[in-house]
This record gives C-alpha cells, sequence and structure tokens, in this order.
C-alpha cells in the first residue's frame, strides 16, 4: 500500500498568489526541480491554478525558417501579421503538400485536405479538431456538406447562428456550451457544467441535466420532442468536442508554417531539417518531400562549411554538425581555416596543411570524406579514405615547416605545397551500394540517393505498409519493401540460427526479426544493404513496433514472380493519339503473359480499359514505358 515512487507532471506549473509555500508543501523531485505535494485535483480543491505549459519545437522551426530568409534574401517576415486569407497557402493544404506543416502531416490527413479543399482557418480548426478516435467517422461527412453534396438542416433556427461555420456537426466544446445557452437559456456556467458532466459519462449528473435542459428550452417554447432531439446530439458529440481555441490556435501555427513552405520553401525545410535531425524517421520524410518538389540537397562541402542546414541559390546544404564525429567546433574551424585561406581548399592535403589538426581529426576527416564534403575537391570518396592517414601526416608536417619559416621565406609555403603534395592513389571508386552505406552510417540515413529508388515502382505497387508511417499499418500480414541497414544473428534454444535486421524504406525504418525456421529458407536473401520485399505480421510493444517476417524476395525479381497485370495511367491533359500509338508499339514489341490496363484520369475519376495484349516485363521494356509516361503512370498488380 505504499507508494512506489512521487512523479512529477511533465509540463504543469502550480500559480499562487504569494509564496508558493505559503499554499502548499513542496519537494525536490529527483531532476532536482522544486515540485508540490498536492496533485491536480488537490491543487483545483485548494483553489490553486495549474497551468500546462508546452514547448512546441515547431514554433522554433518558424523563427529559424525567418532567420534565413532574412539572411538569404534579406527579407523581413512579420509573421503574426502574414495575411490568413492567401489563396497560394490554401491550395498547399488542398494539395495534401504537409510534410512539415504542424499537425497535419500524417497521410490520412493529406487524403482528407484533398478531399476537403480548406479554404479558411474556420476549415483548418475543423479538420484539426476532426482527426483524432471518436469524431474521425464525421470527417467524410463534413467535406460533403462543405462541397454541397449532401444537404442538411437544423434542429431548430437558432442553431444556425452557432453551428454554421461547421455546416450543422457539433464539432467543438465551445458549441455545446452555445447551444445550451441559447436553446436550453442556461448560464454560461451552468452549460460548462453540462458539458463537463457529458464528457465524464456522469449518468446521475446527466439525468439531472437533461431535465434541466428540456425543461430550460420549455420556458423558451421550444417544443419537448424538438429539445430531447438537440440534447441526444450534444450529448452524442460532447464526449468527441474539441476546445475550439485550441484547435484555431494550433491551426494559425499550421497556416504559418504552411505559408513559409508555400512561399521559402527551401529556407523552411532547411530549418526543419535542423531542428529534426535527431529523428532519422522525420528526416528521411523530409529529404523525400525535397526530392518530390525538386529541392536539391547537396552534401555537405569543406569549400561551403555550414554548422547547420542552409540555402544556397535555392539548394539545401547539409549541415555539417550533423555528420558523425564532426562536431560544431570542427566545423567553425573549417570556416575560420577557410576564411583565412581566402580561396578554396584544393584537395584533402590542402585541407588538412590548414585546419587545426588537434580539433579536425582522424575521426572528423572520415565523417566529412563518407558524407561527401570532399565530393567537389579533387579525387573520389574512395580515394579521399585511402589517404586520410597520409593527408593528416603531411598537414602536420607543412604546419610545421610553416611555423619553423623565417618571415622572408614564407613565400616559398606555397611553393612546398605544390612540390611536396602526395600522388592519390589509383583506385576504382566505391560502387553505389558500398557508397550509400558509407553514407548512412555516418549521417543515420541515406542523402544522395536511395537503394531502393530504381524500386519505385515495385514500392507503390506492392508495399501495403509505409514504415514511418503508423496510419498504414495493420493487424493483417503485410508487404514492405526497403533495405537492409542493419543486419545480426542470434543461436535460438534450438540452437538454430535466426536473424534480426531493420528494414529502410522512404517514410522511415523497422526493426524486423525472422525466426531460425524462416531464415533457413531466405538467408541468401536477407543479406546486409539487400533490396528486398518482406512479408509478415506486425507486432506493436508500446512505441516500437516489430514485423515478424515470413517470406522475403529480392526486390529486382518481384515485378516478375509477383506481377499478373500491369497498369499505365494515362492524363489525357497530357498525353495524346501519338502517346497511345507509341505505347501499342511497345506492347507489339514486348509480348508475354502479363494483363495490360489503361487507365484515363480525368480528374478525380479513373476509366479502366482492359487491352488485348499480353506483355514481358522485360527491363527495356518498363524503361521505355517510364520516358514515355513517366515512373509515376505504372503499377503493377499481383
Amino acid at each position: 500500500g505504499m507508494n512506489r515512487n512521487a512523479s512529477k507532471h511533465a509540463a504543469g506549473v502550480v500559480i499562487t498568489p504569494g509564496e508558493v509555500s505559503d499554499y502548499v508543501p513542496l519537494a525536490t523531485a529527483t531532476d532536482g526541480d522544486l515540485v508540490t505535494q498536492f496533485n491536480m485535483k488537490e491543487l483545483d480543491n485548494a483553489g490553486l491554478l495549474k497551468m500546462d505549459f508546452l514547448g512546441l519545437r515547431t514554433l522554433t522551426i518558424i523563427r529559424d525558417t525567418i532567420e534565413l530568409v532574412k539572411q538569404i534574401r534579406n527579407i523581413e517576415i512579420d509573421i503574426e501579421n502574414i495575411p490568413l486569407e492567401d489563396r497560394k497557402t490554401y491550395e498547399l493544404f488542398a494539395k495534401g503538400q504537409t510534410t512539415g506543416v504542424f499537425q497535419f502531416e500524417s497521410a490520412p490527413m493529406k487524403e482528407y485536405l484533398r478531399k476537403l479543399k480548406p479554404n479558411s482557418i474556420n476549415d483548418l480548426a475543423a479538420m484539426n479538431a476532426l482527426y483524432r478516435p471518436g469524431p474521425m467517422e464525421f470527417i467524410d461527412d463534413f467535406i460533403a456538406r462543405k462541397h454541397g453534396r449532401k444537404k442538411y438542416k437544423y434542429d431548430h433556427p437558432d442553431l444556425e447562428e452557432i453551428l454554421k461555420e461547421t455546416y450543422g456537426i457539433i464539432v467543438y466544446q465551445e458549441q455545446v456550451i452555445q447551444i445550451a445557452n441559447k436553446i436550453a437559456g442556461m448560464s454560461l456556467a451552468e452549460a460548462d457544467i453540462l458539458r463537463r458532466a457529458m464528457g465524464k459519462k456522469d449518468l446521475k449528473a446527466m439525468k439531472e441535466q437533461r431535465e434541466n435542459f428540456i425543461r430550460g428550452a420549455g420556458l423558451k417554447n421550444i417544443p419537448g420532442k424538438t429539445a430531447e432531439k438537440i440534447f441526444e446530439a450534444i450529448d452524442k458529440f460532447a464526449n468527441y468536442g474539441f476546445n475550439k481555441s485550441h484547435a484555431v490556435a494550433y491551426s494559425i501555427v499550421a497556416y504559418q508554417t504552411a505559408y513559409l513552405k508555400t512561399y521559402y520553401q527551401a529556407e523552411f525545410l532547411a530549418a526543419n531539417l535542423t531542428n529534426e535531425f535527431g529523428n532519422s524517421d522525420k528526416v528521411t520524410k523530409l529529404l523525400e518531400d525535397c526530392r518530390k518538389l525538386k529541392i536539391k540537397i547537396k552534401p555537405p562541402n569543406v569549400n561551403k562549411p555550414s554548422v547547420s542546414f542552409n540555402v544556397d541559390d535555392g539548394d539545401i546544404i547539409f549541415g555539417m554538425s550533423a555528420i558523425k564525429n564532426v562536431g560544431v567546433s570542427a566545423v567553425e574551424e573549417i570556416k575560420k581555416a577557410r576564411k583565412n585561406l581566402n580561396r578554396d581548399f584544393e584537395n584533402i592535403f590542402d585541407f588538412c596543411s590548414n585546419v587545426d589538426l588537434r580539433v579536425v581529426n582522424k575521426r572528423t576527416l572520415e565523417g566529412l570524406v563518407l558524407a561527401g564534403a570532399f565530393d567537389k575537391l579533387y579525387g573520389s570518396r574512395a580515394q579521399n579514405f585511402s589517404v586520410i592517414e597520409d593527408a593528416i601526416r603531411f598537414g602536420g608536417k607543412f604546419q610545421s615547416a610553416v611555423a619553423s619559416q623565417t618571415n622572408s621565406l614564407f613565400e616559398a609555403v606555397d611553393d612546398f605545397i605544390k612540390i611536396k603534395t602526395p600522388e592519390f592513389p589509383d583506385i576504382p571508386g566505391w560502387e553505389s551500394k558500398v557508397r550509400l552505406a558509407k553514407e548512412r552510417e555516418v549521417l543515420g540515413f541515406y542523402l544522395t540517393d536511395h537503394p531502393l529508388r530504381k524500386f519505385q515502382t515495385e514500392y507503390r505497387s506492392f508495399a501495403t505498409v509505409h514504415l514511418g508511417e503508423a496510419e498504414t499499418f495493420s493487424n493483417d500480414t503485410v508487404r514492405a519493401c526497403g533495405v537492409i541497414t542493419s543486419f545480426r544473428t542470434k543461436i535460438d534454444k534450438s540452437g538454430r540460427t535466426m536473424a534480426f535486421f531493420t528494414l529502410d524504406d522512404f517514410t522511415g525504418s523497422c526493426e524486423c526479426l525472422m525466426f531460425s525456421k524462416t531464415y533457413k529458407d531466405y538467408h541468401e536473401v536477407i543479406q546486409p544493404e539487400e533490396t528486398v520485399l518482406v512479408k509478415g505480421k506486425l507486432e506493436s510493444s508500446g512505441d516500437a513496433v516489430k514485423l515478424h517476417a515470413e517470406e522475403a524476395l529480392p526486390l529486382q525479381d518481384v515485378k516478375k514472380i509477383l506481377t499478373k497485370t500491369i497498369r499505365l495511367i494515362l492524363d489525357p491533359g497530357i498525353h495524346n493519339e501519338d502517346t497511345i500509338q507509341s505505347i501499342k508499339i511497345l506492347l507489339e514489341q514486348y509480348s508475354g503473359d502479363v494483363k495490360v490496363i489503361l487507365t484515363l484520369q480525368e480528374g478525380e475519376s479513373f476509366n479502366d480499359y482492359y487491352l488485348d495484349y499480353l506483355v514481358s516485363l522485360n527491363d527495356d521494356f518498363i524503361t521505355e514505358l517510364e520516358k514515355l509516361l513517366g515512373e509515376e503512370a505504372i503499377f503493377y498488380f499481383s
């Protein structure tokens, strides 16, 4: 019966009229903070005010974006006074391009936004309030009413003024209070007691409140049946009702982030990357968003050193301090050396001759080379990596020589570097798979490319789950496509080998395990840095999700093994008779046993046409189709 520990409310702050110790007993928390010995309810009963103060990273991202815009474009943004009716900003919401936009980032939310096509803060606030367990079931109804596809009427004329902005649906707690006040004549304080009773499902209090409501409505000449119907409606929604002031405040912050993304895309995404860097899943999504928006992310460059993510001519420059073993002090040293030199570093030997090698050490250099910071200088990554120790020795000798020179001999220093610089070894560059694996090793994710990129059509066609999007998870058997980024084996109780590995896709990553019986069949497929399709079941344990792998296929073989039908999507606004003729020639040229569906897309509608052709999914055939239609227009079906 004893308390095991004394916990602390994460964001709760107690406010008193005088010294806190005059009102409540105090204690010291395990982390040294001063806390009250009363819990939330006891504080409430004592008449004290407890407020929750929550920090929002989004506010930091807004501030950092504004600072970047000022620094790069010399434009001052007064974020509190931007226009709240900006058409382009609402177009961004309507297109669902809301990666990085506060509260509106999830895949289902993006889909709802595309259907809703919001054009006001009110629309955003309502969507923010509805998108949570319970009221989600009313989102489609809300969208249909907004666009006039579904008619609705009010149970009483007085409700129109209260529910007009939410198309007759009770969305907010404030609306419940207003209805009780307007229909039943309750004071705002009484109406708030009704709201609380509903939220807590207090049956005794509810019965009493129902009688009060119907009696009050009767005094305003509202028929009993109408009053009962209205009470039933607010009873149904009160449990779901969200705080409007909260929803509007959040939606204004969301609008501000969307406005910055609309007009200052590169700066906004650079600020996001700087602030989210510790979250590799979030960074992966942001990098994918940059790719879709055609914003180039340049690898770090020792000749353009930047601590945080920065912007150069519309492109984002990778923040060097985010590289493994490269701290802020090392980046500041590179900036200082580059400034003193007043020219670009020519190669890694020149670089090591001019930086303080106590700050920029061997591990720092390894991180810089593997992340691509020397790509713009002489030599491939493989060559630069192989000469790191030589470059450090050379730089040390060079700096010692400079230090020992007399003033009159300083002019010979440039000659020294040109004469004595060692040769780079004649070795081949790393193949793409190795280069990307080493890049991920120091960055935590892939930057210059993704091994999954060449299998995008397979990923879109066959993956039923996106590893960084929890909303795509299900209890059924799922298929995930990705690259194996870490891998280890373990001997189980039966003395057989089982495997543990991480699967990484465009949205995030997931831990996977394969039991010995299955691993015996698929051990050749489950290898580090291999791109695979894994079939299995998801298991949730707290915040983590694990995939129990039951089957695995190399992604390069998936389309030939699984595909029974290929779909080609044509937009008549872009393609014409010439495209159809070109497709026909290709279909005749590559005959096989896979069925073909031609889909004409007109706005939101799709019309399918089954063609009298059977094709072979030859790599040349797919390449020609991608050139003709674009990779997004091709789908495989099993």
